[in-house]
């Protein structure tokens, strides 16, 4: 005898129901989670599996798209995806269109590190100070205030770029590359014993820099 589903789940527990819904719901895909699983294997050099995560993650971001049920989420993941996978122009494009459901501050940042990439400075810089401005302690604060710094330093304006990177650096203080670029804008200024003081931070946190200790070399030199 076939038995009718709506008469079987109203004999079940409640908790058992509540289970059932909360299986079903995190079978859906989620293009984010993706996103940082691939974000996370490649981080331990775990290339290959990382890509096919990021793969998922596209695929699924294209699926909602397509199904016309986007949303400012899905543009978000599926920026960040293609910056990982360096398909910069990608990022600009479908950045843009997410922008145009909402202000997304992840899908401005990622567009920032895009347009740098790409050699346009001025659309990167404008990103990141957008970023910055809306969420100065957001999760990618660090992060633009390091390409505001790069660009300022690729443009010799070593002050402006000196300020970024001190920003960045009480962010995140312990990556030893970002004292290390402090190290030469300061360096650039003739700041030398605030260029010293960086790069001795750097040699701290990675003892084997080289460039690091190059740095404090051409300081004694001079």
């Amino acid at each position: 005898m076939m038995i009718n589903a709506f008469h079987f789940r109203k004999f079940l527990p409640p908790a058992l129901l509540l289970i059932g819904v909360l299986s079903f719901s995190q079978t859906r895909p989620d293009a984010m989670s993706n996103f940082r699983t691939g974000r996370d294997l490649e981080g331990q050099g775990r290339l290959d599996e990382a890509e096919n995560y990021y793969q998922e993650a596209v695929q699924i971001c294209f699926n909602e798209i397509n199904g016309k049920t986007a949303t400012v989420d899905t543009y978000a993941a599926l920026s960040l995806t293609l910056l990982r996978q360096e398909k910069y122009a990608d990022v600009i494009t479908w950045g843009e269109q997410g922008l145009k459901l909402r202000n997304d501050y992840r899908i401005v940042e990622a567009m920032g590190e895009a347009y740098f990439f790409l050699g346009n400075y001025n659309s990167s810089l404008r990103c990141m100070q957008r970023y910055v401005n809306g969420l100065p302690e957001g999760e990618r604060a660090g992060t633009a205030y390091f390409f505001i710094g790069e660009i300022y330093r690729i443009q010799k304006k070593f002050r402006y770029a000196d300020t970024a990177y001190t920003i960045a650096v009480k962010l995140q203080p312990s990556l030893p590359l970002w004292w290390y670029r402090l190290g030469t804008v300061r360096e650039g200024a003739g700041e030398k014993s605030a260029a010293r003081e960086a790069y001795e931070q750097a040699l701290k946190i990675s003892p084997g820099y080289s460039r690091a200790a190059e740095g404090l070399e051409r300081l004694r030199r001079i």
